[in-house]
């Protein structure tokens, strides 16, 4: 049994117990809150009595085995390191930290201590996910992705009232790019590496984070459009489009309908029935991380969670896009 604690407490946090409850081996053991009620009342929920209100003291302490971080980005790499240097595991939610540098200090510290560390991101553990790398073949020379991932943040509204919440604060390592740009990007990378070059375009709202933008990833032989935004919604599928067919994907972020349709115009769904919890995957790949002594996993690797944040972090320099973070 691998005992966790939370760092975070808000609804992804529940999201992840929620699935964490259907895999093998887990155990919530402890939760870690800025504010002492709010963690109490979060452990109370979930019958748990360990709550923390110092990130060092959680790292010390040995009722945990592993941690799962769902902080704003900007405090990612300071919790994970204080963590693994005190050979607790990380499962960080996307994305990994605010930019390249930290992450990769991040994973340095996972290696020197020997403790399995990976980024949360959902999508690349999922069935038919996994189901299109399957069937990239099929379609023939590979030449454009296409893939939309925008979605109205009910934080906007507070937002356009006047209220800045987390969502659109700069201080967060926040914004349209690092909350929900990352699951256009991420998987990109995963399909197809590293871009030749990187080009973006941008809307910078008045609190300093991005509403929404569009990043172009160019590759030998084909290219990646990537579109993203919290202050719009989008209903348009995402596409690989190759010399002999394209795959169609209702989203990109959770794919739950995938057809092929081929240039002679027949279509064949190869979508695999799934009705597990979205995160019920990455965490079952964790705990076996953490049971098979590997500190890195095969699917979410160091080096793609490290090339999507350089991606990141050239869209955000084109664009004009800085954090506090970026100064440190």
């Amino acid at each position: 049994m691998v005992r966790f604690g939370v760092v975070g407490t808000n609804w992804i946090t529940d999201r992840f117990l929620e699935a964490a409850g259907m895999t093998d081996d887990f155990q919530l053991a402890a939760v870690y809150s800025r504010t002492e009620e709010r963690g109490r009342e979060f452990a109370q929920k979930y019958g748990v009595t360990a709550v923390f209100t110092h990130i060092e003291d959680m790292a010390k302490s040995d009722c945990i085995d592993a941690v799962y971080i769902a902080s704003p980005n900007s405090l990612h790499k300071e919790q994970a390191v204080a963590l693994m240097k005190n050979g607790k595991h990380v499962l960080c939610e996307k994305p990994l930290a605010s930019h390249t540098r930290e992450a990769e200090e991040m994973v340095k510290t996972a290696q020197a201590h020997r403790v399995a560390f990976m980024e949360a991101m959902k999508t690349t553990f999922l069935p038919n996910f996994k189901n299109i790398i399957r069937h990239l073949p099929r379609i023939g020379k590979i030449r454009r992705l296409t893939a939309s991932y925008c979605q109205y943040s009910s934080r906007y509204d507070a937002y356009k009232n006047g209220t800045v919440l987390n969502a659109f604060n700069p201080a967060f390592s926040n914004g349209s790019l690092m909350d929900i740009g990352v699951y256009c990007v991420h998987p990109a990378v995963v399909l197809f590496g590293k871009p030749l070059e990187v080009k973006a375009n941008g809307l910078i709202l008045e609190s300093g984070t991005d509403g929404e933008g569009t990043v172009l990833l160019t590759y030998e032989e084909h290219e990646a459009v990537l579109m993203h935004s919290k202050i719009s919604n989008s209903y348009m599928p995402a596409e690989i489009q190759g010399e002999d067919g394209s795959i169609v994907i209702d989203k990109i972020h959770r794919p739950e309908k995938v057809e092929i349709r081929f240039r002679d115009g027949s279509i064949e769904d190869i979508t695999i029935p799934d009705e597990k919890p979205a995160m019920f995957y990455e965490i079952e790949e964790f705990i076996n991380l953490i049971k098979q002594g590997r500190i890195e996993s095969s699917d979410n690797t160091f080096e793609r969670s490290l090339t999507t944040l350089a991606v990141m972090d050239e869209a955000r320099q084109q664009i004009g896009l800085v954090f506090p973070a970026d100064r440190q």
